[in-house]
């Protein structure tokens, strides 16, 4: 962001000096940092102030003078006072202002034959003294502005109480149409009134930028005499008086200010010059801002982008997830989650934090999120995944780190393993309501932690939340990660007691609703102001589900021909229990090929289990490491194809090694439910 330019600087001091005879300023060092030709007449017989301590200038140590400089820095208060009768018997009236960088603005004005005019005079120089200050501050406020809000802000807040107004709105020029960029002392229903209205439209707006001059309008019955086609907008406005000012910036009309009085308002010389220098000001920071807010927007929108879109509903999880970009800062962050469906209905969760800001940040957490679901597709165990992943981390260079947190809930044996660099741990949240936080090992951020990681293991109940987050939701500048995970636990406890998050259905979109609700609670109340939170954070609850007894059947098989057709006969009759009698024959065909690849490839205990998930799922366990793969089978070979029949009749199958052996599996779509 550029700081305001000497232009800008130059338009204020020269609308300051048209409100007083002389007018100087001077840093906390009493040096002269600006003086203007008056005050170099006054009080320079050499004519040469700037760069000079003001006491050394000997004509401008008048009595009186630097006693009630001091004063004004001292009490940090605006001083007022009149000096002793000047050369040629003339009286001058001085105001001390304290600017906000520590020094003073002075000003001095010829009050000679106006001593009986003394509270018009003093109510003057009260407004000029209280204008001078606010521009001063408002040149330096704009200057820091990043957005287009903060510029709205800035003009409400140093410029407003000075005139007496109550109202300002900022409208930019977009496409043909004018915009509302943000408002002060207006209601919503007025300003979508006012929004989108085309360049076209004889309004004062339009007017005030076709003709690149300010519009001062001192009544409603005025307005409608100007502006009759829009007359309706003086009927439903709040306002009774304004100033249309237009906002050119390098050359072009980019905007509006509006500035405004809830009671009809006569504009003298004085605020007009002020306003009119007002709109230069606002008009260069204006820009400045817009282009801040489109790249803003563009770098939010990659990295909502890279997040997911929806989070999956299914039979043994439903989630729901909030990301929250920093409120303030101008970069995005490389906060992420995800979900991720695995084999044999088990199911991924993830959430990790890219440390830094900025658009690389961003793209790091794609790549990241991407090589977690290309690793979580080889059925890889926590800890081996978290591995690979530090090893990429570290090949992306020596200043980045990413902390993560990889879980695996398995729904038959209803075991969550995960493993943790870096990361706050996970919340279970129980049926009857109790909300407990585990005891793991917390490993090194990835790009910092030197493998293995450790894995833990949670026994959780028939239904359970498991609730992630990152260190931007629980932890700031006042509050420590321990106290926002102790806040968290008391958040999640009293809104479980509150609704019923438990036996809602095995999935579906109740289930779904409700912990959109329980985040909403969540982010309310652990950010309540998220505007002004530096860092982004990010939310995920998952409600788990066992699996019914009912939907799982096994079978051990012995390690001899007769295996096979044991298998088979398992499958016909579990299918029909199951009312899946469309099933039999591919299954059948499935698991001979399976039980037939293990006794020619593989050894050990054999053992067929059948799961009735969203799909039907086959599963053989064997004690051997080898992978079984497909082949291509030259015309005249009379094995080799019973993989190509299993993928052709599955809507995938695949292999999952397990500490001591392997699980080949395949999923068939379950066929079109008969009811009604």
């Amino acid at each position: 962001m550029e700081p305001a330019s000497e232009a800008d600087g130059e338009a204020a001091l020269a609308t300051v000096r048209t409100l007083s005879d002389a007018f100087l300023i001077v840093d906390r060092t009493w040096r002269v940092t600006y003086a203007d030709e008056g005050a170099e007449r006054l009080l320079a017989s050499d004519g040469a102030l700037l760069g000079r301590i003001l006491w050394d200038v000997p004509t401008a140590g008048v009595p009186g003078l630097e006693v009630q400089c001091r004063r004004a820095s001292a009490e940090n208060k605006a001083v007022g006072f009149d000096l002793p009768r000047m050369e040629g018997g003339r009286h001058c009236r001085v105001r001390a202002v304290p600017v906000r960088d520590g020094g003073l603005a002075v000003s001095f004005t010829d009050a000679t034959g106006l001593r009986q005019k003394e509270p018009e005079l003093a109510a003057e120089g009260e407004m000029y003294t209280e204008l001078t200050s606010r521009m001063a501050e408002l040149t330096m406020t704009l200057s820091e502005a990043l957005t287009s809000k903060d510029v709205v802000r800035a003009v409400a807040d140093h410029v407003l109480p000075s005139l007496g107004a109550d109202g300002v709105a900022v409208e930019a020029l977009e496409g043909g149409h004018i915009r509302v960029v943000d408002a002060v002392g207006y209601d919503d229903d007025f300003l979508r009134q006012i929004d989108k209205l085309p360049l076209t439209a004889k309004s004062a707006a339009t007017d005030v930028l076709r003709t690149r001059t300010p519009r001062f309008v001192e009544s409603p019955a005025e307005f409608v005499r100007v502006y009759p086609d829009v007359q309706h907008l003086a009927a439903t406005s709040p306002k009774k008086s304004w100033a249309f000012l237009p906002l050119i910036a390098s050359g072009h009309p980019i905007g509006c200010c509006v500035v405004s009085f809830s009671r009809p308002h006569s504009f003298n010389e004085d605020e007009r010059v002020l306003l009119t220098a007002l709109s230069g000001l606002v008009a260069q920071a204006l820009e400045r801002a817009r282009l801040y807010d489109a790249e803003h927007s563009r770098a939010q929108g990659l990295q909502r982008g890279l997040l997911p879109r929806s989070l999956p509903s299914l039979p043994a999880v439903s989630a729901a997830a909030r990301y929250l970009p920093a409120g303030r800062g101008d970069e995005v962050g490389g906060d992420w989650y995800d979900l991720i469906t695995l084999s044999s209905g088990r199911v991924a969760m993830v959430i990790g934090d890219v440390m830094g800001h900025g658009i690389a940040e961003a793209v790091t957490m794609g790549r990241l999120r991407t090589a977690v679901r290309t690793l979580a597709d080889l059925d890889m165990d926590p800890d081996e995944l978290l591995g690979h992943l530090n090893g990429l981390v570290g090949d992306l260079g020596y200043d980045y780190y990413a902390t993560c947190l990889y879980a695996v809930f398995d729904p038959v044996t209803r075991i969550c393993s995960f493993s943790v660099a870096g990361h706050p741990p996970p919340l279970v949240v129980h049926p009857d309501g109790t909300v407990h936080c585990p005891d793991v090992p917390i490993n090194p951020p990835l790009g910092a932690a030197e493998p293995p990681f450790d894995t833990c293991e949670l026994q959780l109940p028939e239904e359970s939340l498991l609730v992630f987050c990152t260190d931007g939701l629980v932890e700031s500048a006042t509050r420590d990660i321990d106290q926002g995970m102790t806040e968290l636990r008391h958040t999640l406890a009293a809104a479980v007691a509150d609704a019923s998050y438990f036996s809602v259905g095995r999935s579906g979109e109740e289930a779904v609703r409700r912990l959109d609700t329980l985040c909403e609670t969540v982010v309310t109340a652990l950010l309540p102001d998220s505007e002004t939170t530096a860092d982004d954070a990010a939310l995920l609850v998952v409600h788990t589900r066992g699996t019914p007894a009912g939907d799982v059947a096994s079978l051990p098989l012995p390690q001899d021909p007769r295996a096979a057709g044991e298998a088979r006969e398992y499958v016909r009759g579990k299918l029909a229990q199951w009312g899946l009698d469309d099933l039999v024959m591919t299954t059948e065909l499935v698991v001979s090929e399976l039980v037939g690849n293990v006794l020619r490839h593989a050894d050990g205990p054999m053992r067929l289990r059948l799961l009735r998930d969203r799909s039907l799922i086959c599963e053989v366990y064997d004690a051997s490491l080898t992978s079984p793969r497909i082949r291509r089978a030259g015309a005249s070979d009379e094995g080799g194809r019973g993989l190509h029949l299993v993928a052709a009749v599955s809507q995938r199958w695949g292999t999952r090694f397990l500490g001591d052996g392997k699980c080949i599996w395949a999923e068939q779509e379950m066929p079109p439910s008969r009811d009604g």
